[in-house]
């Protein structure tokens, strides 16, 4: 088997290099066929969660922009996994085009940055994650309000990983490329990234169990969130609401780090 995998990723490359280097088409067709199966891929993943007006055929066509935007960006010669890279670019091919349509109205976005707030300050108040009954209390809203919230809010939990960190007069960096990048980092920027993995990791460690256990199961196994709903015995809804929220957790203790930076 690992011959075949070795061979495999020989006949690869050496379709990289009858593109890039000697500009054959033909390879460069085989390339986006071999690949093509990532944006089904990604639409899968991405769709789990998101509002019902959201179309996933229109996701796999914004993410077909995205698969040939990353074949013509990939550098071949650095030995890194095309698969990895190519899947940021799907995914934020996808959000874009989400963007572009209006498919977060500005209603939605300020609710999602009124609860990530009410988070980031009852944890520095409180020196410990906030249960819902005091997000609640702190906001004037209901439970069941605070769960609408969440619900409304659930495709924003899915595109903060691409949204600028900075300010409007700064030069913007997604959040995922602290993670993901695409040419080799300068000494200050390896010591940010390794703060900013310590960070995320210390504030997993603090979620409430479930939450920790979906951010786990989706983001390090891979598994959709009806996969992830079978496993923990619940609805996908309900598992949609635990990422939504872990998610603004998470979002708080990026902020904090960006402001300690600043």
């Amino acid at each position: 088997m690992a011959r075949t995998n070795n061979h495999d990723r020989v006949k690869e490359f050496d379709k990289w290099i009858s593109w890039k280097e000697e500009g054959c088409k033909e390879a460069e067709a085989e390339l986006v066929e071999r690949f093509l199966p990532l944006v089904t891929k990604v639409a899968n993943r991405l769709a789990i969660g998101l509002p019902n007006n959201v179309d996933k055929d229109d996701l796999i066509s914004y993410g077909r922009f995205g698969l040939l935007d990353a074949l013509n960006k990939f550098d071949h010669t650095r030995g890194l996994q095309f698969e990895t890279y190519a899947m940021w670019r799907i995914r934020g091919a996808m959000i874009d085009g989400l963007r572009e349509n209006d498919w977060i109205p500005r209603t939605v976005r300020d609710k999602a940055k009124k609860i990530e707030e009410a988070y980031n300050i009852l944890e520095q108040r409180t020196l410990r994650t906030p249960t819902d009954e005091e997000v609640c209390q702190y906001l004037g809203i209901t439970e069941k309000e605070f769960q609408q919230v969440i619900y409304d809010t659930s495709l924003s939990t899915f595109v903060s990983i691409d949204e600028a960190v900075g300010d409007e007069d700064e030069q913007k960096t997604a959040r995922h490329s602290y993670i993901i990048d695409e040419v080799t980092p300068r000494p200050e920027a390896v010591a940010e990234s390794q703060s900013l993995k310590e960070v995320l990791t210390h504030s997993i460690d603090k979620l409430p169990e479930k939450e920790r256990l979906v951010v786990s199961l989706f983001y390090f196994e891979e598994l959709t969130l009806s996969e992830i709903a079978e496993v923990m015995s619940l609805s996908p809804s309900r598992i949609s609401q635990l990422h939504s929220k872990a998610i603004f957790r998470l979002r708080s203790s990026l902020t904090r780090f960006k402001t300690q930076l600043m």
